[in-house]
Formats: structure tokens, sequence, C-alpha cells
């Protein structure tokens, strides 16, 4: 158990970082502004089930899934770097049919007649790259194949499997629990504040996009430039 204990605290102080779940609730307070509270409640779920998921997924075949496809895990750090620097401009520079002409409609229209305008954010992009982006599955990739590697760790071979589902199952606790509290959030911030935080979150995703591009570059100008 104590085995256990060390391999789940060592990969939440790893993890925790990269997942950054208040990313994601500044995400749903503004592309999600129009939402019901039953539509948000909904939509949340969702995303926390699209997080364990995605990061299961990652740590038990993404290695095998990426190589399959060809794709190198510098590829998907500018892939990733593209699709979180799009949304960071998104929410830096909103318009205004993106989430204002949801918010004006009566709620019962949005839940009877026009379910076609009510925006679907829970898998993009607050779970990928909100959550589970491109740093936190490059990560899961690289531990995983550190662990599972020959002579790679002295932990028995169940652990391996058990700690990272646990790891998987707290992270995507807190990740619902950031998302829920993001109403109260909303309540002491106001529109003012909610507009001014959406801008300084959209100008950092912008920042960590272009980030997550450099070092997919920069990884793969050392790989040419090998020994």
């Amino acid at each position: 158990m104590q085995d256990l204990f060390k391999l789940i605290s060592v990969g939440f102080a790893l993890l925790i970082p990269l997942a950054n779940p208040i990313t994601s609730m500044t995400m749903l307070l503004t592309l999600g502004a129009g939402l019901t509270k039953q539509e948000r409640a909904k939509q949340v779920r969702q995303a926390t089930i699209y997080v364990f998921c995605i990061m299961c997924v990652t740590y038990f075949a993404g290695h095998a899934i990426m190589s399959l496809f060809g794709i190198s895990v510098p590829g998907l750090g500018i892939a990733g770097g593209l699709i979180v620097g799009y949304i960071g401009f998104t929410m830096l520079f909103p318009t205004s049919t993106s989430h204002e002409v949801v918010k004006d409609m009566p709620e019962v229209s949005l839940k009877a007649n026009d379910k076609r305008m009510v925006p679907n954010i829970a898998f993009v992009p607050l779970a990928m790259p909100g959550t589970a982006g491109p740093g936190t599955i490059a990560m899961i990739i690289s531990g995983s194949a550190s662990l599972h590697s020959p002579g790679g760790t002295e932990y028995a071979l169940w652990l391996l499997y058990v700690a990272p589902v646990v790891l998987f199952l707290i992270v995507s606790g807190i990740f619902w629990a950031c998302l829920n509290f993001a109403d109260k959030l909303l309540k002491l911030l106001g529109d003012g504040g909610l507009e001014a935080l959406a801008r300084i979150m959209g100008l950092l995703l912008v920042c960590m996009g272009v980030q997550f591009v450099i070092n997919a570059v920069t990884t793969l100008v050392k790989g040419f430039g090998g020994p």
C-alpha cells in the first residue's frame, strides 16, 4: 500500500499542473454561458467521463495507437498547440454570435425547439485540450513507456495497472468539482469580471499553444541533430 500511495502521489504532482482544471472551468463559464443549468450539468458529467477515458486509453494504449497511425509526440504537441491557440483566440477576441445569441434565447426554446443552437463543449474544449491536453497526454505516454519498459520499474506489476486508474479517478473528481463550482465563481466575479478573466485566460491559452509548438519543434530539431 505504501508503494501504491507513492505512485499515486508522484503521478498527481506531475499530472495536476498539466491538467489544470481551472482552465476548463474558465472555458465552461465563457463558452458555455448560454447553457441551462440542466444542460451544463449534463455536459460537465460527460466531460468528466471523457477526461477519465482519455487518460486511461492514453496510458494503456496511447503509445500503440500513435505508432499505428504514425503520430509522434512532437506531432501531437504541434496539433494540440494549434488547437489550444485557436481556442485562446476565440476567448481573447469573442464574437457577438458565440454565446450571447444562445444566452438571450428563452430557456424553454432551448430545451424544446432549438437544441441545435446549444453548443456541445463537453469533449472539445473542456475535456480535450482543456484538461486532457497534449501536455497531459505526452506525460502519460512517456510515463507509461518508462514504467513498462524492461527494468524500468521496481514496482509490482499490479501496481502499474491499479495506481494509474486510481490517479485518473482522483484527477477526474477534481475536474468535476471545479466545473461544478464554476457557478459560484461566476457569481463572485460578475459579468465584467468574467469577461476580464476570459480575456486573460485566452491570452494564456494562446501562449500555451505557442509554447506547445515550440517544445515540439525543439524536440524535432534535437532528434534530427542527434548523436
